[in-house]
């Protein structure tokens, strides 16, 4: 399957789980086929308790449901919150279950790290919004702000036969997907966007969101906004940015000032030498963790997705995001963006700089260096191949005990 630019498609915007979690559960109780959930974090939490209790409905009333876990990100979820959906029919798998070692997750790299929600072939959800209370303003000062959109048109073809070829026993309905999707038409499209779904995985698709990154910053003409929770790039991506706000381009980027993580401050700032002496405007967001990963460029591009300008997004793990050409969805994302920039971040400016010593110089090199190597560290470690692991429903009382878990044969490549 290769990515490709669909026509007629409506794309909303949704921002924070305020927006995102009512219209999934929404989709999800009124499905009349099919229901396929990909998340790297699921808790058990009022959020998480209100997404089991849509696909535990919609699995009784007769809703094919599949959901996809990753097993690093959504390690805790109590047997009986998990047995009561597979009870109910629902197909229930881990990627990449391992045990733990001397009490630690030893499963921390390739994660799945994409958000996609795909209802009955014909409206999907893509972003970077997990499924926690996180996600919700009145968590406090911890909220997450995060992003996600709602998508029908003929690109929800594509995300569909992207989710089933990741899963196992698909194999006809691979290939029926496949005729219907070059026999669609776009007499009754329901919008104008042009959207394309691009994905990351560690096969053929090793850097396809970053290519289109560098893309999208080769041909700004104006403007380009980034907003990154997770901002460690390698080279191309910075020198591309620069390059970028070189020639004129007004380049804007947004990371996290109270981040979730200390040490995501700590790396980013490693670079703002870098990027604002070469002309590039940089933005801590204040107000509380930064999650999002989005982008616009001039007045018709946008990306909205789960990758993360990183290490671990760019080399390891698997993502996915939607590009967009369409001017209303642009001008709706970048109002967004810009309304972060003037209320809640400061500019960095040479305050905020790391002083200029060979001390400092030092540490910035040893940890650029180190972060930019650090897919091909992970390399040496003892390889394996993650895998897909079906949670059965529990056994009945008069019958034999056996594995809880067993392991598919997905065929796809991870």
């Amino acid at each position: 399957m290769k990515p490709a630019w669909r026509d007629g498609n409506r794309i909303e915007l949704l921002e924070n789980g305020e927006a995102f979690f009512p219209a999934v559960f929404a989709a999800i109780d009124e499905a009349k086929d099919k229901v396929f959930l990909e998340t790297f974090i699921w808790f058990e939490d009022k959020v998480g308790k209100e997404l089991h209790r849509a696909i535990l409905g919609a699995a009784r009333r007769g809703v094919s449901v599949e959901v996809l876990l990753d097993g690093y990100g959504s390690p805790d979820l109590s047997d009986d919150f998990v047995n009561q959906l597979t009870s109910a029919g629902v197909k229930f798998r881990y990627y990449d279950p391992r045990p733990p070692l001397l009490g630690m997750r030893t499963n921390v790299f390739r994660r799945m790290h994409r958000k996609i929600v795909v209802i009955d072939g014909e409206l999907a959800f893509v972003g970077g919004i997990n499924y926690s209370a996180e996600h919700m303003s009145d968590y406090g000062p911890e909220a997450k702000q995060d992003y996600a959109v709602r998508v029908q048109g003929p690109v929800v073809q594509d995300i569909y036969a992207f989710v089933l070829q990741n899963l196992p026993g698909h194999e006809e309905m691979r290939r029926w997907w496949g005729r219907r999707r070059h026999q669609a038409q776009d007499n009754n499209a329901p919008g104008e966007a042009q959207a394309l779904f691009v994905w990351r995985d560690n096969d053929d698709h090793r850097d396809d969101i970053e290519r289109y990154y560098l893309k999208m910053l080769a041909n700004a003409k104006q403007e380009v906004i980034i907003a990154n929770a997770y901002f460690f790039p390698g080279y191309r991506l910075l020198h591309a940015m620069r390059n970028a706000a070189r020639r004129g381009v007004c380049v804007k980027l947004i990371v996290q000032g109270e981040p979730d993580m200390p040490i995501v401050k700590v790396g980013a700032r490693l670079l703002y030498n870098y990027l604002v002496k070469g002309g590039v405007e940089v933005y801590e967001y204040l107000r509380r963790p930064l999650h999002g990963k989005v982008a616009v460029m001039d007045d018709h591009w946008a990306t909205v997705g789960s990758s993360n300008l990183d290490p671990l997004s760019l080399s390891l793990n698997l993502e996915a995001n939607l590009i967009i050409h369409d001017r209303t969805f642009n001008q709706t994302l970048h109002d967004n963006l810009m309304q972060l920039i003037e209320k809640d971040c400061q500019q960095v400016d040479e305050t905020l700089m790391p002083k200029r010593t060979w001390w400092n110089l030092t540490k910035s090199v040893v940890a650029f260096h180190f972060l930019r190597h650090f897919p091909a560290l992970v390399g040496w470690l003892p390889a394996h191949t993650p895998r897909l692991s079906l949670v059965e429903p529990p056994v009945q009382p008069e019958m034999e005990t056996q594995d809880r878990v067993e392991t598919d044969n997905p065929g796809a490549k991870f």
